[in-house]
Parts: C-alpha cells; sequence; structure tokens
C-alpha cells in the first residue's frame, strides 16, 4: 500500500478555508505570494485583489445609498403635497369647492394636464367645475367604475372622450379613481399628455388614499344638500 497522500481538491481547500476565515491572518506571507488573475490580464496579489473588490463593493454602497436618499426626498415631497390636498379637501363646504381643491392641487402639485370629478346624483344641483349625473348615463365608463379599484394607463377612445371632453384629443393617458362611501358616488380622473406619464404597472396607493379622502368629503357634501 502507497503511504503517498491524494492531492487536495479544489472544493477541499474552498471547505478548510470558509472553516477558517482567519488563516490569512496567521500567514500574512501567504497572501504576498498568491496570484489572482484581473480583469485587465496582468496578475495581482490577493491582497490588492482584495482592496479592489472591496473598493468595488464600497462603490456600490454609496451608490445605493444615494439611491436611497433620493427615493426618501421623493416620498417626503409626495407627503406634503397630499398632506396639502387632503387639508383644502378637509375645508371644502361645496362641490365647487371639491373640484377646484382637487385641480389646483393634481395640475399645479403632480403636474398633471388634465383633471375630471364626475359625482353621480339625482339632484339638480348648481356647480361649475364638476359634473353631476345620474349613474344610469354613465354606462361608458361602468368598466372603470366595476371594480372600485384606481388603475392607470390608456383609456379607450369612448372612455376618454366621455371623461375629459375638450381634452380628450391630446390626453394619452389617465390614472382614474372611483369614488366609493358604501356605494359609487363618481369618478376622479387625472389625465396627462404624455402617452408614459401612467402607465399600467404603476403604484396606486397615493390614489387610493386621495379617493377614500375626496369620497367621504364628497358624500358629506352631497348629504348636506338634502
Amino acid at each position: 500500500m502507497s503511504d503517498q497522500q491524494e492531492p487536495l481538491t479544489e472544493a477541499q481547500v474552498a471547505a478548510f478555508l470558509q472553516m477558517h476565515p482567519d488563516f490569512f491572518t496567521r500567514n500574512e506571507k501567504l497572501l504576498e505570494k498568491l496570484q489572482v488573475p484581473h480583469q485587465t490580464g496582468r496578475a495581482v496579489s490577493l491582497i490588492e485583489r482584495q482592496t479592489t473588490v472591496l473598493r468595488e463593493k464600497n462603490q456600490n454602497l454609496t451608490s445605493h445609498l444615494s439611491d436611497l436618499i433620493d427615493i426618501a426626498r421623493h416620498n417626503d415631497a409626495q407627503f406634503e403635497k397630499t398632506k396639502r390636498m387632503v387639508l383644502a379637501l378637509l375645508e371644502s363646504e361645496t362641490l365647487d369647492d371639491i373640484a377646484v381643491a382637487i385641480d389646483e392641487s393634481l395640475c399645479q402639485d403632480f403636474a398633471s394636464d388634465a383633471t375630471s370629478l364626475i359625482l353621480f346624483t339625482h339632484k339638480p344641483l348648481d356647480v361649475n367645475n364638476l359634473r353631476l349625473m345620474n349613474r344610469e348615463d354613465a354606462g361608458v365608463i361602468s368598466g372603470l367604475i366595476g371594480t372600485n379599484l384606481p388603475s392607470c394607463g390608456r383609456l379607450s377612445e369612448a372612455e376618454n372622450s366621455f371623461i375629459f371632453s375638450h381634452d380628450a384629443a391630446k390626453v394619452q393617458s389617465a390614472a382614474v379613481v372611483p369614488l366609493v362611501q358604501g356605494e359609487t358616488l363618481g369618478l376622479l380622473s387625472v389625465g396627462s399628455f404624455d402617452p408614459d406619464y401612467f402607465s399600467s404597472n404603476q403604484g396606486t396607493v397615493l390614489l387610493s388614499y386621495v379617493g377614500e379622502v375626496l369620497s367621504r368629503v364628497a358624500s358629506r357634501i352631497l348629504r348636506q344638500t338634502d
């Protein structure tokens, strides 16, 4: 029987180093002798390679942190804009007040190009900045309000014309928010002349929140008109 030992495999060496991460701390001279191929084609010492890897990781972490800071700033700005809109809605005493608050906030703060507020009622109310109609006359948008959920993207030509009227030819994408308070009260729509401004994969958390607040305020004012 031969006393010659079998050579170690790469897997065995890797397993050993994983189990003894301080190996090179106790054998520092080996670090200078080990050579690792680099993308440039030249061989570098393990220390140099580790330094390069750590530098790249640091750059990636710094870039990621910068992205997170930008996201946080964007979210803070969105929160402030939403807060102003909600406060304006809560102070509304008439349906026209609601429409003005929505139009000013969405067009000025959120840079939309067109807004539309449709409310369902049988009452003959005098309003200027929104549309009142019977629910039975809104069959064109039944698919948008049927789910009670906000949605973003491109509307059909019929939906676009019904909602945005004289701006319909220019509106290329939109976000629509059904207004629900026990029953469907209407539809809030925000339009953009940019076909990519609103997309189907866009988040709707903010839209849902605005819709909930608007639904409560509109329901309260409609009850007061009885």
